[in-house]
């Protein structure tokens, strides 16, 4: 789940918020997932623009959702604090009057909307934008265009055109949130706008020109997928963690429970093989480790069973374009016994990743009595996991 807004004390403080836009059913070539839940360069498209508002301090951040992908949305933006969804329309001017409607409460002074399809958004922008705002009511990124321009007709050139006052035009685009609300809702005719500049000029106002940056361009996959050399392979990832034995605690191992008189301490349930497991899965996709998707920090996950944590990991994999070919995972301690639950341990594993049984292996060793394990002080963990394209023919 995406977590909490921010609290009652907050929200009086908010000056300036964010949208992101992200509620686009596109689907890319061959997948079955809209792009911006794709994962790109470690993680879901969408979470990059906003984990950079995040960081620069805009809050809320609504972010505008097909709402039949609401479930698949949560997951791409699970642990991050500050973000709400709300169901877009059928366009994309739809969408932000949506999202600009559900900050009526916050009533922001300033607010940015951005596209999803944009995913490197650089802090120096943000700034660029704000800081215009205080002399103006809209203010957007743009690029001089220094290619050679023509005009055409039917395929053939006509007469260049001079380029001097032509610029590429960029998002996030930053307003007063007062005067692009009002302007939205007097709109008049289909609500089809290609941006929300264009809905300024509209209402009247003047739109200022500040330096975008060429990391903001779009991400169109045909190309993007292909350049991240994540399309086509077959990928492995390893993960490893360990956790100690204390008195009073549960010992969850690979989704069962497992009877000793020990459990292993840690933030959530502190299951150390599903741990490993996870780590495992998300370097198979180059997207991070638990905590980036789970931080310890958040009292959220306090005491949280770690399955959830695996069926997320899962769920990423699918969302990338790939099932789970099989896992692998050793389990490192000198007590308890793990031989007689391991056929349970296989049937959880595969229950929560939606995968057969004979595709989880779950093996036991110690270390001869050396180490920290040896000692009997924790337990430890190592996976494998192997993910193949969707539709690989093995």
């Amino acid at each position: 789940m995406v977590a909490s807004s921010p609290s009652e004390n907050e929200r009086h403080a908010v000056r300036a918020a964010a949208i992101v836009v992200a509620a686009g059913k596109g689907l890319r070539t061959g997948g079955a997932v809209p792009k911006q839940f794709v994962v790109w360069r470690g993680k879901p498209l969408v979470r990059h623009s906003v984990e950079a508002l995040l960081r620069a301090g805009l809050l809320p951040v609504v972010v505008a959702i097909p709402e039949d992908w609401r479930d698949v949305a949560e997951q791409a933006l699970a642990g991050l604090v500050g973000v709400r969804l709300v169901a877009g329309g059928a366009t994309r001017q739809e969408s932000v009057l949506a999202a600009l409607e559900a900050l009526v409460d916050d009533a922001p002074a300033k607010v940015l909307i951005h596209d999803a399809a944009r995913p490197g958004l650089p802090r120096a922008v943000i700034d660029r934008l704000l800081a215009a705002l205080d002399d103006g009511v809209a203010a957007i990124p743009a690029l001089p265009v220094v290619d050679s321009v023509v005009r055409g007709e039917a395929g053939t050139m006509l007469h260049p055109e001079s380029r001097d006052e032509l610029y590429r035009v960029q998002t996030p685009q930053a307003f007063d949130y007062g005067k692009i609300l009002a302007a939205h809702r007097a709109w008049s005719g289909q609500r089809d706008a290609g941006d929300d500049a264009q809905v300024a000029r509209a209402a009247g106002h003047a739109v200022l020109l500040v330096e975008g940056d060429e990391s903001l361009r779009k991400v169109t996959f045909a190309a993007d997928l292909e350049e991240q050399g994540m399309s086509g392979h077959v990928r492995t990832g390893m993960g490893f963690d360990v956790h100690r034995l204390a008195k009073g605690e549960e010992l969850w191992l690979c989704g069962v429970l497992v009877p000793h008189d020990k459990g292993l301490a840690g933030h959530s349930d502190a299951d150390v093989a599903i741990h490993a497991l996870v780590d495992a899965l998300l370097g198979a996709l180059a997207a991070g480790d638990i905590g980036d998707h789970f931080p310890p920090s958040d009292p959220q996950w306090k005491g949280a069973s770690s399955d959830r944590f695996l069926a997320h990991a899962a769920s990423l994999v699918r969302t990338a374009g790939f099932d789970i070919g099989n896992v692998d995972v050793t389990i490192i301690c000198e007590a308890p016994k793990i031989g007689p639950h391991k056929l349970a341990m296989r049937t959880a594993l595969a229950r929560i990743l939606g995968i057969d049984t004979g595709a989880v292996s779950v093996k036991a060793t110690t270390t001869e009595r050396l180490g920290t394990t040896g000692r009997g002080e924790g337990i430890a963990a190592q996976a494998v996991a192997t993910i193949i394209p969707t539709g690989h023919q093995q």
